[in-house]
C-alpha cells in the first residue's frame, strides 16, 4: 500500500464520525480528499499529499505527533505539524496566528494550506456551516485570504485557483 493510500485509511479512521458543518453534515472525510486531490493536481509530492490527508488529525483528532512520525515518517509527520493549529488557545489567537506565521511556511505547507483554503471558502460559499450570517461569512473569507496572501511565492496555479474560488464565494454570499 502507497504511503497516501496509508495516510488516506488513517484520516478516514481517525475522523470517523466527524461531520462538516454545512447544512448537509458531509462527511469530514470529504473535506480531506478535496484536499488531497487539489494537493495532488497542482503537483504536490507523496509526502504533500499524505500530509493533505492527515493536516487535521493532530488538532482534530488527538493524534499524537510521535504517532504520524512512526507510521508515516519524518517529513510527513513535520509537514502535518507546520500544519497544525495550537487548539489550547483561543480561536482568535489561532486565525490572528495563521496570519502571522504564513510568511514562513515551507513551499509544501503553502500548497496544502492554499488547497485547504479553497476547500473552505468554498464550503463557505457554496454550503456554508448552519447559522453564520453573510457578515461572519465574508469575515471568513477575508481572513483565509489574508493567509494565503502572506504565504511564501510559488504554487501559482493552487493561488489562481483560491482567487477565483474566493471570488465566486464572496459572488455567492452576497446573492439574495
Amino acid at each position: 500500500m502507497s504511503l497516501i493510500d496509508t495516510a488516506r485509511q488513517f484520516a478516514e479512521i481517525a475522523h470517523a464520525g466527524q461531520t462538516r458543518k454545512g447544512p448537509e453534515a458531509a462527511p469530514y472525510t470529504d473535506h480531506l480528499a478535496e484536499v488531497a486531490a487539489l494537493v495532488a493536481q497542482f503537483g504536490g509530492s507523496e509526502v504533500a499529499v499524505s500530509a493533505a490527508w492527515l493536516h487535521d488529525t493532530v488538532e482534530d483528532c488527538q493524534t499524537a505527533p510521535e504517532d504520524l512520525r512512526a507510521l508515516f515518517g519524518a517529513a510527513v509527520a513535520a509537514l502535518v505539524l507546520e500544519l497544525t493549529d495550537d487548539k489550547s488557545l483561543p480561536k482568535e489567537r489561532r486565525k490572528a496566528l495563521q496570519v502571522e506565521n504564513a510568511p514562513h511556511k515551507s513551499p509544501e505547507a503553502a500548497l496544502v494550506k492554499i488547497c485547504d483554503k479553497i476547500s473552505n471558502i468554498r464550503a463557505v460559499g457554496e454550503a456554508p456551516p448552519v447559522g453564520w450570517s453573510a457578515e461572519r461569512r465574508l469575515a471568513y473569507l477575508d481572513w483565509a485570504e489574508s493567509v494565503v496572501l502572506r504565504l511564501p511565492a510559488g504554487a501559482d496555479p493552487a493561488r489562481a485557483v483560491f482567487a477565483a474560488q474566493l471570488a465566486a464565494s464572496r459572488r455567492a454570499v452576497a446573492a439574495p
